[in-house]
């Protein structure tokens, strides 16, 4: 599997509608498309409107896979970017 980022620029309006999706995404990934997505984590942005969005990290097969899970999931897509390579200058907060 690859590593990708996702952005996902203003989806959602409050931290509920984000844990909605969050839970959302995590079955579709687990029961449905286990050999194919493996969510990460992600990290929540504080959009200037006010809205959330999200920066994810995820292996998948390809980013038509990535696409696919968005599609079944019910969520945005806005860019998905393969990861070159990993500098890990301190441990995740």
């Amino acid at each position: 599997m690859q590593t990708f980022v996702i952005m996902r620029r203003g989806a959602w309006e409050d931290a509920s509608d984000l844990e909605d999706a969050a839970a959302e995404s995590t079955r579709v990934a687990d029961d449905e498309m286990p050999e194919q997505v493996r969510w990460i984590r992600s990290y929540v942005l504080e959009e200037e409107d006010g809205t959330l969005g999200t920066v994810c990290i995820y292996q998948a097969e390809d980013a038509d896979a990535l696409m696919e899970h968005a599609q079944r999931a019910g969520l945005p897509a806005d860019e998905i970017l393969p990861v070159a390579n990993t500098v890990i200058v301190r441990d995740d907060p």
